[in-house]
């Protein structure tokens, strides 16, 4: 028996120390240093001490030399996440995918798990069998490739694996497993290192895919050392407010493709559909025009979405103006509203303005700038801007209006769905021929209130 050996982790960040001190360095949180026993037993490879996968030796080879062919990634019949992954799942990758309580981590991946034409082992370490079976009835009740195992011990789940020899594994969740090679208890500092240091292994070497589930703390952050972050191939997160519908999968590390890309889902009772024109849901369905808003083109990714801003803008009432956004940036919109005043000489000083973008989306796109003016100066004015009219172009300080990235690709988006008109800057290299939408080419703000609100 190996000598046992006690650190100190911090909970928080999963610095390590040797011996317990009240205030972490590396992130300057107090009280989050706890001891961990740890014990060092001889380990074994993932599958047998003995095998020949773990004997074999990896040569440096010249690049030139090294094989180019791209490797076939697995569909996963889920259109907006191999979107996100950038075209499907790549054998023996590690995928950890994150997000608050409830918002449908599991039922996401138990949903595809369903659809897969591949084997797929879903281990669970958090509902049994019977919990998971219910639902899967509501979401798919067909399917004969999806295996469901309840288990915690790692060395357990690679006997399921060695018997089963699934094609994808699912793990629910990371910090509910443990090894015996570590004597703490699961969902620790070391147990998630080391549990995710063994899952590493053997997808690399079994060339299978793992996909992970991560719990994450109160400050949004995926719970665990840091480390688990940069260990992994592609990290997911899941947002969305429980009080919405809607549901958004974002892609914040992806090793075999963009970062910037959005899947949308919508969360209903028979699991979660894949919302193909996210614009559906980003634009109110009115049939009467109302005054304050406006429509803007931005873009996730390689993907142009049209969204609905709201401004509303009345005489304060108790003397300082309030300034209040909602998915748009607050720093962002003082700006613009400096510039309306300086450069536009709109007289907005004195009166209270409140920004939305709907849908519940944050959006952090320059080219809405346009659409935030449209908006202001329509509720200010008390004049609707045309339900028709879509406007894309970032606001300057000087009041020009700046060109954005992409503009065909907008104005495409627009057309498409039906828009007659769309405001861009002067500057934008079009190259767009034969297009039956009518695009304006503005210069300054005060082109842009002359040709809307005369």
């Amino acid at each position: 028996m190996s000598k046992v050996k006690t650190t100190f982790f911090c909970q928080n960040c999963g610095a390590q120390y040797s011996k317990w001190q009240g205030q972490c360095n590396s992130c300057k949180e107090w009280n989050t240093i706890a001891e961990e026993i740890i014990q060092k037993e001889d380990k074994k490879d993932w599958k047998t001490a003995s095998s020949p996968d773990s004997k074999r030796v990896t040569k440096p080879l010249k690049i030139h030399e090294i094989d180019s062919t791209e490797e076939i990634r697995m569909d996963t019949r889920d259109g907006e996440l191999n979107r996100v992954l950038g075209g499907g799942i790549v054998p023996g990758s590690l995928i950890l995918l994150g997000g608050e309580p409830g918002i449908g981590k599991s039922t996401l991946l138990l949903q595809i798990s369903l659809k897969l034409p591949y084997r797929t082992l879903y281990v669970s370490g958090e509902e049994s069998q019977k919990q998971i079976k219910m639902r899967a009835e509501r979401i798919n009740p067909l399917s004969d490739n999806c295996y469901i195992l309840t288990e915690t011990k790692t060395q357990n789940i690679f006997k399921q694996i060695e018997a089963i020899e699934p094609e994808i594994v699912i793990i629910d969740s990371i910090q509910t497993l443990h090894t015996d090679y570590i004597e703490s208890t699961a969902g620790s500092i070391s147990q998630i290192r080391e549990t995710t240091a063994e899952l590493i292994k053997f997808a690399k070497e079994t060339n299978i895919p793992v996909i992970l589930i991560g719990h994450i703390t109160k400050d949004g952050n995926i719970a665990g050392p840091k480390i688990l972050e940069h260990m992994v191939d592609t990290v997911l997160q899941f947002e969305g407010d429980r009080n919405h519908i809607y549901r958004i999968l974002r892609s914040l590390k992806n090793r075999f493709g963009s970062t910037a890309e959005l899947g949308i889902y919508e969360m209903q009772g028979t699991g979660l559909r894949e919302v193909s024109n996210p614009s559906e849901i980003l634009i109110s369905h009115k049939e009467e025009e109302l005054s304050g808003t406006a429509i803007a083109t931005t873009m996730e990714g390689m993907r142009p979405i049209m969204i609905e801003i709201q401004a509303l803008v009345s005489t304060a009432v108790y003397g300082t103006p309030q300034r209040s956004t909602t998915g748009y940036n607050a720093k962002r919109l003082n700006m613009i509203l400096a510039v309306l005043e300086k450069r536009a000489g709109f007289r907005l000083g004195a009166k209270d303005v409140f920004l939305n973008i709907t849908g519940g989306i944050s959006v952090d796109d320059p080219a809405i700038d346009l659409a935030v003016v449209a908006s202001i100066l329509s509720s200010n004015e008390d004049i609707a801007v045309g339900k028709d009219f879509c406007f894309a172009g970032e606001v300057g300080l000087s009041g020009e209006i700046r060109p954005v990235n992409r503009v065909d690709q907008r104005i495409q988006e627009a057309e498409k769905l039906g828009f007659s008109t769309i405001f861009v800057s002067k500057y934008n290299k079009i190259t767009l021929k034969n297009t039956f939408i009518k695009i304006r080419l503005v210069s300054k703000i005060e082109d842009v209130a002359a040709e809307l609100f005369g």
